[in-house]
C-alpha cells in the first residue's frame, strides 16, 4: 500500500459530486486537509485511481493524482489535528 495524493477542480459549481467522494473514500484509509485534496492509503495506482474517478466526473472537470513520500517531508498550518495525526501515522 502508498498513500496517493487526489486532488481536483470541479467545474460545475452545484454539481452532485457524492458519487466521487464515496469512490476516493472506498480506496482505503484516508485524510481531507483541504476543500479538494484527499490523500488515501491504497494498493491502486495512479493511473487506476485517476480512470477510476473518470467515471463520476464531467468531462471538463481536473483531477490530479500522485504518490505521496512523507519521507520528502511535509509541513501545514491550520489543519485539524485528524489530518495531522493521520499523516503522521503514515509514515
Amino acid at each position: 500500500m502508498s498513500v496517493k495524493i487526489i486532488s481536483y477542480d470541479l467545474m460545475q459549481p452545484g454539481q452532485d459530486y457524492e458519487d466521487l467522494i464515496s469512490y476516493i473514500k472506498g480506496l482505503g484509509s484516508w485524510a481531507k486537509p483541504l476543500e479538494s485534496l484527499w490523500f488515501v492509503n491504497t494498493d491502486e495506482t495512479c493511473s487506476v485511481v485517476r480512470d477510476g474517478a473518470k467515471q463520476y466526473m464531467d468531462d471538463n472537470d481536473k483531477i490530479f493524482v500522485a504518490k505521496w513520500s512523507p519521507e520528502s517531508g511535509w509541513s501545514s498550518r491550520n489543519l485539524s489535528t485528524k489530518v495531522t495525526d493521520w499523516l503522521h501515522n503514515q509514515e
